[in-house]
């Protein structure tokens, strides 16, 4: 029973019966009884809607309870769930709902403005999240909605932990297909097997000891990606701890307000989050005149580094373990001064391949500059030319998925003959077992010479410099010379720059200057020719990584 993820799920709800599992932020709460009992009402209107074990059910929303809730009875009756990010745009739901052959939709109420029924013909009945209500299905369905609590009742006169009979999964069947659109292309349809949630779910188990029933998480990552679902929801529901959602997109203020009410005992953040928050509250006051000067004192700057420490701590709600930091890869400069100041956080490796954990260290024995290492129940490879340390990750295990759905040419292409999984990240491994990512396989860029040139490092150091908020290093031909040259795109500080009074000529002098200083430090083959100024922020992904591929070819 303990190696079936479900029977996890189920040990747990019954266990914590009388505590609370769900709450939206400044909303209702329920608790692991009422959980059960709104699970049991889905599966009476599942069953009358039509819906076989294996169908599958798509799910569409922002993070709430009752997003939670729709999501556990889909596995729990044996469907596959199929969630969508609640920001794809009214086409991709369309043609993901399409793609994965869903029979039954649920939507929150405000994305129903948006959807077309017309657009997903093979769906039978359309439900709304928020209250389980039917917006187009059959009558029988619609009565049974009407009738809903005298069924319920009908079906479980005393409802109590011993009716709490989920299905029985096996460990290659089908648990979910998971859309996402990564940086570096479209999206596919990973199918993710029940052995998969429930190797990242015990490891967490076993792995995060200091979580314990009836803590605290505050949920912001989209519940509809894998790294927030398996982490924030399924380890927390799995832990018997109280999970708050913030149901819109959270604010900066919000997010912070939501620690300090809640005090979380994990902390699941993109590097996005605790990078400005460092670079925009910690840094500038680092970089005035009198503070450089206390700064060097060795004595002062320990006392200085514990006050900034306990307000970094004080921004999170001091509660918490730790803070761990995956889905992009951080800072250099961020992470090192983290480091130092010896602030609580993780970083972790992972994709929606894998459901999605490759790689993880506590923070006290994690190694900076590292992602971790290899977790239980999966295996890594670096496949390396002869003599070269870096070459791209392989990995294979528990949780990797069984492939995309409908898409057997890209799973084919995912896979090696003896079963190696590619991630498409290049990366070494220490003699410790500590992974170190260097970027992607699909973004390096080959210098004039053959050279391997990896953009994400670039850009970590040009991050670093004043009024650069992000940037994109990019191979471009040069008209004149037809020769490959490396161009720097940067959303610069607009703001900032125009309250220090700089015109555009300016900051355009300021960045030009930021290059002479880069080059000075990189290698030769990876030196920048030009840098261009962007007008608008980076297009992203749901978890905050520039979607590259939208830029390679764009007119310079």
């Amino acid at each position: 029973m303990e190696d079936r993820f479900l029977a996890l799920i189920e040990k747990s709800v019954k266990r914590n019966w009388d505590n609370p599992v769900f709450s939206d932020y400044e909303g209702d709460t329920l608790l692991y009884r009422d959980m059960a009992r709104e699970i049991v009402k889905l599966h009476i209107l599942f069953s009358e809607a039509g819906i076989e074990k294996g169908d599958r059910i798509a799910l569409v929303g922002r993070n709430s309870a009752r997003w939670g809730i729709s999501f556990f009875a889909i596995l729990a009756y044996g469907a596959v769930a199929v969630p969508i990010l609640h920001d794809f745009s009214p086409e991709n739901v369309h043609n993901i709902v399409n793609h994965s052959e869903a029979k039954l939709l649920l939507a929150a109420q405000h994305k129903w403005s948006m959807l077309d029924i017309n657009e997903m013909p093979a769906v039978k009945t359309y439900m709304q999240i928020d209250d389980l209500s039917v917006i187009e299905g059959s009558e029988q369905v619609k009565t049974a909605f009407a009738n809903l609590e005298e069924l319920f009742l009908q079906k479980y006169p005393s409802f109590s932990p011993d009716d709490v009979k989920y299905h029985l999964e096996q460990p290659d069947e089908l648990a979910l297909i998971n859309y996402t659109s990564g940086t570096t292309g479209f999206s596919k349809g990973v199918m993710l097997p029940y052995r998969s949630l429930w190797s990242n779910t015990q490891f967490a188990y076993d792995m995060l000891p200091f979580i314990h029933e009836g803590d605290h998480f505050v949920s912001m990552l989209p519940m509809a990606h894998m790294y927030g679902l398996a982490f924030e929801v399924l380890n927390g529901v799995n832990k018997g701890c109280h999970i708050h959602f913030l149901p819109r997109i959270p604010s900066p203020n919000i997010i912070i307000q939501s620690f300090k009410k809640i005090h979380p005992t994990l902390i699941i953040a993109v590097p996005l989050i605790i990078e400005k928050i460092v670079r925009s509250k910690v840094f500038p006051v680092l970089q005035k005149p009198l503070m450089k000067v206390m700064y060097a004192i060795p004595g002062v700057k320990q006392l200085i580094n514990k006050k900034i420490l306990n307000q970094l701590n004080d921004v999170f709600g001091n509660d918490f373990a730790e803070l761990i930091i995956g889905g992009a890869p951080i800072n250099n400069e961020v992470e090192t001064f983290l480091r130092k100041i010896g602030f609580r956080y993780t970083i972790g490796y992972g994709m929606t391949e894998c459901g999605p954990l490759v790689s993880y260290s506590f923070w006290e024995t994690f190694k900076q500059g590292s992602v971790g290492r290899i977790v239980d129940n999966m295996e890594v490879m670096i496949d390396a030319p002869d003599g070269e340390e870096v070459g791209e990750i392989l990995v294979r295990g528990m949780n990797v998925m069984l492939g995309y759905y409908k898409n057997p040419e890209a799973t084919a292409e995912a896979f090696t003959s003896d079963g190696w999984m590619h991630t498409g990240d290049l990366g070494s491994i220490d003699s410790e077992g500590n992974i170190f990512i260097r970027g992607r396989s699909k973004t390096m860029l080959l210098g004039a010479n053959g050279q391997n040139i990896y953009p994400e490092e670039i850009e970590s150091l040009l991050n670093t410099m004043p009024y650069v908020v992000e940037s994109l290093i990019v191979s471009r031909v040069d008209k004149d010379t037809n020769k490959n040259i490396l161009v720097a795109l940067v959303y610069p500080a607009w703001e900032q720059s125009r309250n220090d009074g700089l015109a555009r000529e300016d900051l355009q002098d300021v960045m030009n200057q930021h290059i002479i200083n880069l080059n000075a430090r990189i290698p030769y083959y990876s030196k920048i020719t030009e840098v261009r100024l962007q007008e608008k922020d980076f297009e992203k992904t749901p978890k905050l990584s520039i979607r590259r591929f939208l830029y390679q070819d764009s007119d310079l």
